[in-house]
């Protein structure tokens, strides 16, 4: 668990991290009747915590090995507790369900003795379309009209539409964000892709919420205002698949007593639909006495 929502983090400035790198992260070991996912790489801040949908990924992929007939259709995480560099983490997996056409497993990731993840995966067996019917891509400029964003991942691009700088509390507007993506190489095993398009789904929900309130943005988390996703879901909607761009929307539908709702949708440059997403997250102040933010800001 940790604040998605910056996409300048101290960390991010202080490691090298790789498209490639993330993808093998995404691997977990096997160990017993569970899995060993390691945590990667440790930034020069003292907030050494590690991304919930990184760990949402790896659960994703471990699911997906547990089932290999079947396909990941949905996951919901719980992030109860932060997730630090360092030791691996054990996902232990609860089966609760397992049929010919779909099959349900929990599961749990802990570190140090203690769970601090919750995800729940549902596995199918995808069928002919009965009916067939999407959400159309959001109409907005393309990756070229788009601003460039500092988030620094080798083999991974990010542009902004209509946003300079995402965690700045002076860039007022709708809480809605569109973020273009590209991503060299893009996986082409199916339990790989979806982990990839889960990973991102946390990183601008808090800063979609924040930009409707003028003076406060996500360069303010951890200073003057406690942020973090709490709740992840994604579902996937067959097949997942896509060449160069994706578009991920985000909007915030509510926020209020400490707490904000954010669903998104992820589409090809071509308008399909790949998947949907939701997230709930926690914002607010960081200490009673706290002055720097207007107090109608503070939620």
């Amino acid at each position: 668990m940790t604040n998605s929502g910056t996409t300048t983090g101290q960390a991010a400035d202080q490691v090298e991290w790789t498209l490639e790198g993330l993808l093998d992260l995404f691997e977990p070991e096997p160990h017993g009747d569970g899995f060993l996912a390691q945590t990667g790489l440790a930034g020069a801040d003292d907030r050494q915590v590690v991304e919930g949908t990184q760990v949402l990924a790896q659960a994703i992929v471990a699911a997906a090995r547990r089932f290999p007939d079947k396909s990941v259709r949905s996951a919901y995480a719980v992030f109860a507790r932060a997730v630090l560099v360092g030791p691996p983490v054990h996902l232990d997996l609860d089966v609760v369900s397992q049929g010919r056409t779909t099959a349900t497993v929990v599961v749990s990731a802990s570190q140090h003795g203690k769970r601090c993840i919750t995800i729940t995966v549902l596995l199918d067996v995808p069928s002919a379309d009965v009916i067939r019917h999407q959400l159309p891509k959001p109409d907005v400029v393309a990756p070229a009209g788009a601003n460039v964003a500092h988030m620094p991942m080798t083999g991974r691009e990010l542009r902004l539409v209509d946003i300079v700088d995402v965690n700045s509390p002076d860039e007022v507007g709708p809480p809605e964000i569109h973020a273009w993506l590209r991503y060299d190489p893009i996986p082409q095993r199916a339990d790989l892709a979806k982990a990839l398009i889960a990973y991102f789904t946390g990183h601008l929900g808090i800063s979609t919420t924040m930009r409707a309130h003028e003076g406060i943005g996500t360069a303010q988390a951890h200073l003057t205002v406690s942020t973090a996703p709490m709740t992840v879901s994604v579902s996937f909607h067959e097949p997942v698949q896509w060449n160069g761009w994706l578009l991920y929307g985000h909007e915030s539908t509510q926020v209020g007593a400490g707490m904000s709702y954010v669903r998104g949708t992820v589409h090809t440059e071509e308008g399909e639909l790949l998947a949907s997403f939701t997230q709930d997250a926690l914002i607010r102040p960081l200490r009673t006495t706290d002055t720097d933010i207007n107090h109608q800001s503070r939620l």
